[in-house]
């Protein structure tokens, strides 16, 4: 299969470039997911037995760096002085006595303590009553339309309507926590009324009144009298609808300028860029996201959040370090700017990782010997590293898997207390990162709060974003040993960070590389797109199968006939084995038409329960970022009961509808981390834009024994394969690692 050469490159996003309204087929994901072409265009196994067969909004998006698609990381150093964004870190300069990599991580924290203390003085309350005017009818239009769906009405300050966004992610804790920390105690019926009366004076939708009182807490009346943007904080609201509300409560006041809106915006612009993986953004970067929102200084207004301690700025280091006696040097750096949860999770987890790289381990001679007993070279290769080293990580496709279980084997043998946790659940032997985390699976924890455990090795170590990486490490006891495997070519993690490919980045442990290949004509297909190509295989078993489609409609329909006919006869693979992978939810070939039409020929029912019947194929979704399989047993009061890998689960009926969708049909990021005898990949045409080489890659390497490709798009998926590369994330824990190991270094 070719590219085209005249085909315009895709490459990462262009930071300076509002973003596009995001295309039906990608509604409603955690970032468009692009769509495969398969190898060889093979026969279709429905011919067996001869039956056929955002609306511009300012960009956030970092730059410099390699991404994982929804979510990887960078790196970047520390900061100095948090009231001079662009100003060199004194502090570091100020410490002869200090390595710059030890004075640039002590100015880390001295600033830290700073902005602890400053925010600690400024925690009086506020007095309500603000000066009244008007009416905010744009604000209940533009809230009522996001609610609806539709685009919202014209903005006030800003040039153009603007997306729906996501609630922030969780700040990052210094102990260790559960991946789903338990849910914040709901605000008091007084706090709430005081809300609804402040949105009633700036004619705000009530309905806003309880969230706007859970994110702000009991205080939540007077800080919005007292400054209407905090309103942001509720993620249904966006800045024109803020901008409309303080307008009617302020009066004159509520210009573009004022800075309590472009500190509270600065603070959004960098929770919307975590949505897409950065833990940090460039200043200038940011700077041009505050211009893009009218204000009319955005240096100035990016100066005054960081001495507001609402943000913090970083200096990271360009290129190698300056030679002190060099005459008139000054060390070139990059300014970061971050939300402090964000921060303080790299830091921790730099400093985490940093303490497991050096832990040192005598017993190299038992370990050779199970080495010597290893299964493939590859897995002897990997016992050998672990055997003297506390961190290593190890890198190959599905096949290369069995290595890290094999050296669990190899430990278990020589004594040690070991656990492997994944990101999926179903693994032999293996626990989910986040039930390790919240202490429903795995060894437990020690009276220190540490893992009882003298090896975790972490499978999916792509899917693992800052706070959960930082949570993982916290918990892992000194002497003990980790170990970070995955392919680096698959989706990248839901939330912020890049965590493992910044540990790959850094060079600061060991690296393993599997020479174990992926067998077979989906192993030569798949690794073809992890370079770039995709390439002609032979599939005389029809291994690989290309369904060319003319439109959406062609699409769901040979979908659902492959799956409910084609290949469980061609193959023998029951129906509930096909597992359907598509880009993006909306859309006429999305998730929900294609679930749809699945349910209809699968499982019909009347939908009892908010549209689902027992039997019916789900995902739960407890929290960002998880997507696990299971299958309706019934439902009740009490809620929709779940058979969860024979476990039952009840999710409560209020949180059906934000929980728990069809899984006959899911999206590449729901899929990753799990396989299935065989995948049918759905390519639309309406997901051309959403293509990317690690979302093709990702798709593509779902199916054990089978892959079937409902192929709209032309000559889109070569032009992925080839062209676009995972968008890139901006973060800083490559530059915090290679700091970290400069410091420890002997010296010269």
């Amino acid at each position: 299969m070719s590219t085209d050469p005249q085909a315009d490159t895709a490459a990462a996003e262009d930071p300076a470039a509002p973003e596009a309204e995001p295309s039906a087929a990608a509604e409603g994901s955690h970032e468009p997911e692009p769509e495969p072409e398969t190898g060889r265009a093979g026969a279709d196994p429905a011919d067996e037995g001869g039956d056929g067969g955002p609306g511009a909004e300012p960009p956030v998006s970092g730059r410099d760096g390699e991404g994982e698609s929804p979510s990887g990381t960078g790196t970047g150093a520390s900061d100095a002085d948090a009231a001079e964004p662009s100003e060199p870190a004194a502090e570091a300069a100020a410490a002869p006595a200090l390595s710059e990599a030890q004075a640039e991580l002590a100015a880390q924290r001295i600033e830290r303590e700073r902005i602890a203390r400053r925010k600690a003085e400024r925690e009086a309350p506020v007095d309500a009553g603000a000066k009244l005017s008007g009416t905010a009818a744009d604000l209940l239009a533009a809230v009522r339309a996001v609610e609806s769906g539709a685009k919202p009405p014209a903005e006030y300050f800003d040039e153009a309507p603007a997306a729906p966004r996501r609630a922030p992610a969780p700040a990052a804790s210094p102990a260790p926590r559960p991946a789903t920390p338990a849910a914040a105690a709901a605000p008091s019926a007084d706090a709430v009324e005081g809300v609804r009366a402040v949105l009633a004076r700036g004619g705000a939708p009530e309905a806003l009144a309880g969230p706007a009182a859970a994110a702000l807490g009991e205080d939540a009346a007077g800080q919005l009298a007292e400054n209407p943007w905090r309103l942001l904080s509720v993620p249904a609201v966006r800045p024109t609808q803020a901008d409309g509300f303080a307008r009617a409560l302020l009066g004159p006041e509520a210009g573009p300028g004022d800075e309590r809106r472009t500190t509270v915006l600065v603070g959004w612009l960098l929770a919307r860029a975590g949505l897409k993986g950065h833990t940090a953004l460039e200043a200038p970067v940011l700077e041009k996201a505050l211009a893009q929102y009218g204000v009319p200084d955005p240096a100035e207004a990016l100066e005054q959040a960081v001495a507001e301690g609402s943000v913090l700025v970083f200096h990271e280091p360009l290129g190698p370090p300056v030679a002190e006696d060099t005459e008139d040097a000054e060390q070139p750096v990059r300014v970061l700017v971050g939300l402090e949860g964000a921060a303080m999770a790299e830091e921790s987890l730099a400093d985490g990782l940093a303490r497991l790289a050096a832990g040192t381990f005598d017993d190299a001679a038992e370990w050779e010997r199970a080495a010597g007993a290893a299964p493939s070279p590859s897995a002897a290769e990997l016992i050998r590293t672990v055997a003297g080293h506390g961190l290593v990580t190890h890198t190959g496709g599905e096949a290369a898997r069995a290595e890290p279980f094999a050296l669990a084997a190899a430990a278990r043998e020589l004594g040690l207390r070991v656990c492997l946790a994944a990101h999926a659940p179903g693994g032999p032997d293996a626990v989910t990162v986040a039930e390790l985390l919240s202490g429903a699976e795995g060894p437990g924890r020690d009276a220190d709060g540490q893992f009882a455990l003298d090896l975790l090795v972490v499978l999916d170590a792509p899917q693992l974003d800052v706070e959960t990486a930082a949570a993982l490490v916290e918990s892992v006891p000194d002497g003990a040993r980790l170990v970070l495997s995955g392919d680096p070519g698959v989706l990248g993690s839901a939330g912020a960070g890049r965590v493992f490919a910044d540990v790959l980045a850094a060079r600061t442990c060991p690296q393993l590389v599997s020479r174990t290949p992926d067998p077979g004509p989906l192993g030569e297909l798949v690794s073809g797109v992890g370079i770039g190509e995709l390439n002609q295989v032979e599939a005389p078993g029809k291994e690989v199968v290309i369904v060319p489609v003319q439109d959406a409609g062609e699409a769901v329909h040979r979908t659902v006939q492959l799956v409910a006919e084609s290949v469980p006869r061609a193959f023998g693979i029951p129906a509930d084995s096909v597992q359907v992978i598509t880009p993006g939810h909306g859309g006429a070939a999305g998730t929900r038409a294609l679930n749809a039409a699945l349910k209809e020929r699968l499982n019909p029912g009347p939908g009892r329960f908010g549209g689902f019947d027992p039997g019916d194929r789900v995902v739960h979704v407890p929290s960002a970022g998880r997507a696990l399989p299971a299958r309706v047993v019934s439902a009740d009061a009490e809620g929709l009961h779940l058979d969860r890998a024979g476990a039952r689960i009840v999710v409560p009926k209020e949180l059906v509808e934000s929980r728990v969708r069809h899984g006959w049909a899911i999206t590449a990021h729901q899929a990753v981390g799990a396989r299935w005898p065989a995948v049918v990949v759905v390519l639309p045409g309406d997901a051309a834009q959403a293509l990317s080489r690690d979302w093709v890659y990702t798709a593509f390497g779902r199916g054990e024994r089978h892959l079937s490709v409902v192929h709209g798009v032309d000559q889109a998926l070569p032009r992925a394969v080839a062209e676009v590369p995972a968008k890139p994330r901006t973060t800083r824990l490559t530059g915090l690692l290679t700091a970290l190991a400069t410091a420890g270094a002997p010296p010269q």
